[in-house]
């Protein structure tokens, strides 16, 4: 019996292309091969066909990495083409790599999974990323939750990455390194704040300093510590206590658990300096402190840290109104007050300036009494009088009226200008509400060399005075009475108890009038009336001349009352 004939290589071939439906059904594919020969950066791969291929060694290896390949080593190749212009198949290692890694990228990619991958190179605007043989970029700003300057220790470490776009026609595929980043970091921050609890006391690393405070770092999340709770005492800036990279101790004031936010506090841990403040600071205690701040209302005193008390523009001096606060003290000064009014539950400690201080106006009032000649400088003329600047840096007025006599105040006001030194007279001091009347006019009473002149009236209200006529105006007539020590005002109205004697200009100076005191004005001048007194002498008539059922008129009354007064 005749024995079979043994195939050859070109039989199996034949039957290899056969069953395959020819050879360029391997083309486009991803098939097994069998390394046979190294050849200086080549390694020639048996696929099966009827020759083989030769690939780069370097396309079996890691970026930056050298290849490590046998004789005899199983590898997956891609077939680019069966036969090329020399006979031999075009094998690629990298796209088989690639074919493969984007039919794993993309079913990871369908289920929003994490990839590993490795940056490699730096690309305009970001870098590369081999994804076990696809190559994705990276932008910049993905790299980390915060700018990054040098990546070189990210470079060539497996690490995960988030695919946030990626086109397979095209070959483009973008990853996120912050994504994953965030996402770790928020399970972190979400474990760390519910095992956290309000008034818990913890350490934490300053992580940034602001205007308004400072954020710590609890360990994955911060927490604010304002400004307003890092101490009792007045704190300027926050860069004052606390430094980047320090290590503090703070307690937990608040916690919002759905905006993840934690207020922090540190004055919280010290003994609050308020508790039992009324025993320390009474009402009309001196103390001494230091000016701490300076704003438009006043100025903030520290008492001790952590008690801070206000000084009211209004408490800061007796004398200079409407001052800039900081025209009278300076930041870090050390002044002298008098405790006004402590409120404990509002925190609040009223503070006076000028009550360390004597007043003034009542040192004026003790060394000058009544009468007492003064000399100043005319600070300022307004339209009612001049106001002179006396001793104690405190100020006097002489009204218009006590310029000089026998001259309408406007045209005595035009006798003196501002910066002009002037004597004058002490007509009367109110201390309380800080006011001293002057007389310029008043001197012509006085002799050579006097220091102090007599100004005080004895007249009372009610009484009867004889005066001169020294002024006639519009509103009525000034009238010296007591030999011109003081003057005396009949307003228009009381010139006559007939309204048609009424009128000023029937009067004239020198001429001499009777009239009784109504009042006195605030000058302590007294107001005078004629028709006051006319009514009084009326009344006086019909009380002993006449009654109700006498029958006598009031002229036959008066006439009586008249011809007695002559007889008498």
């Amino acid at each position: 019996m005749a024995s079979a004939t043994q195939p050859t290589r070109d039989d199996f071939a034949a039957m290899l292309e056969e069953s395959l439906g020819g050879a360029e059904a391997f083309e486009g594919r991803v098939v097994n091969g069998t390394v046979t020969a190294i050849e200086n950066d080549l390694a020639v791969i048996d696929v099966g066909l009827k020759s083989e291929g030769r690939v780069p060694l370097r396309e079996f290896a890691p970026p930056g990495q050298k290849a490590e390949l046998s004789i005899g080593d199983e590898v997956e190749v891609y077939v680019d083409r069966v036969e090329n212009a020399n006979g031999e198949a075009m094998l690629s290692r990298d796209r088989a790599r690639r074919e493969a890694a984007w039919d794993r990228l993309e079913n990871e990619y369908n289920d929003t999974a994490r990839v590993e991958g490795q940056i490699f190179g730096r690309v305009k605007g970001g870098f590369t990323v081999d994804l076990g043989g696809a190559v994705a970029f990276l932008p910049g700003s993905q790299v980390d939750v915060r700018p990054v300057r040098d990546v070189t220790p990210l470079m060539g470490i497996p690490q995960p990455f988030q695919i946030l776009k990626m086109d397979r026609k095209r070959g483009n595929i973008v990853v996120s390194r912050r994504a994953i980043l965030e996402e770790t970091r928020a399970e972190q921050r979400s474990d760390l704040i519910q095992s956290l609890t309000e008034g818990q006391v913890v350490e934490g690393v300053v992580k940034n300093i602001t205007d308004y405070g400072a954020f710590v770092d609890l360990g994955g999340i911060d927490g604010l510590l304002h400004v307003t709770d890092m101490s009792y005492k007045r704190v300027g800036h926050p860069s004052e206590i606390l430094s980047i990279g320090e290590t503090v101790k703070v307690q937990i004031i608040r916690i919002n658990r759905e905006t993840q936010r934690i207020s922090l506090g540190m004055k919280q841990l010290e003994a609050d300096p308020w508790d039992g403040v009324h025993a320390k600071y009474e009402i009309g205690q001196k103390a001494t402190g230091r000016v701490t701040n300076i704003t438009d209302y006043g100025a903030f005193v520290e008492l001790e840290d952590g008690i801070e008390g206000l000084v009211h523009v209004s408490e800061m001096s007796w004398t200079k109104k409407n001052v800039h606060p900081g025209k009278i003290v300076s930041t870090s000064q050390e002044v002298e007050v008098v405790i006004l009014e402590v409120d404990e539950e509002k925190r609040r400690i009223s503070l006076g300036l000028k009550q360390a201080q004597a007043n003034p106006w009542d040192e004026f009032a003790e060394t000058h009494p009544t009468g007492t000649i003064v000399e100043g400088e005319v600070k300022n003329s307004t339209e009612f009088g001049l106001f002179i600047g006396l001793a104690g840096d405190v100020d006097g007025m002489v009204h218009m009226s006590d310029i000089a006599w026998g001259v309408p105040g406007e045209e005595a006001l035009e006798m003196y200008h501002k910066g002009e030194t002037v004597k004058a007279v002490v007509l009367d001091v109110d201390a309380e509400k800080e006011r001293i009347s002057l007389g310029i006019k008043q001197l012509d009473q006085a002799g050579e060399g006097t220091e102090q002149l007599s100004v005080a009236s004895d007249v009372k209200k009610g009484d009867i005075v004889t005066g001169e006529v020294v002024d006639v105006r519009d509103g009525g007539v000034e009238v010296s009475i007591e030999g011109g020590v003081t003057t005396g005002f009949i307003r228009r109205s009381d010139l006559s108890r007939d309204r048609d004697e009424q009128r000023p200009e029937r009067f004239q100076v020198g001429q001499k009038v009777d009239a009784m005191v109504t009042g006195f004005d605030r000058s302590k001048k007294p107001n005078l009336s004629i028709k006051a007194l006319q009514i009084s002498e009326e009344k006086e008539a019909v009380k002993q001349y006449g009654s109700s059922d006498s029958g006598a008129s009031l002229g036959d009354i008066l006439g009586e009352a008249l011809g007695k007064a002559k007889d008498d």
